[in-house]
């Protein structure tokens, strides 16, 4: 119950963030299963974008569009290069240990942490 408790504070969490600055899973969903639930960064970033596979981008970018906030070339070219590219980093991760995928990550959450913080 407990798990079920906390996939749904975390599913919750990500929704809301995901509507107010367009993040969801890689900066908050992953971080809180290999944290909180204590899943491998593996496991975690595919239960991370089985979750995303529809109820974020079919809501939240609705609410987005209706007000005229949607660029719809930009979003299907980068529909595009995401499932090409979330195939290829998949396959990629397959092989990598599962410390070396988190010290990845956390240098990747660094490097944009200090460009949001002074770009």
């Amino acid at each position: 119950m407990v798990s079920i408790l906390l996939f749904l504070v975390i599913g919750l969490s990500a929704g809301v963030l995901s509507g107010l600055f367009g993040i969801g899973g890689g900066v908050l969903i992953v971080p809180a299963l290999l944290l909180l639930a204590r899943m491998p960064p593996v496991l975690a970033t595919g239960t991370s974008l089985a979750a995303l596979l529809l109820p974020v981008g079919a809501l939240g970018a609705w609410q987005y569009y209706k007000n005229g906030n949607v660029n719809m070339t930009a979003s299907l070219c980068i529909a595009l290069g995401l499932a090409v590219g979330a195939y290829f980093g998949a396959r990629y991760a397959q092989g990598m240990s599962p410390l070396a995928l988190r010290r990845a990550f956390a240098v990747f959450l660094g490097l944009v942490a200090v460009k949001m913080w002074w770009g």
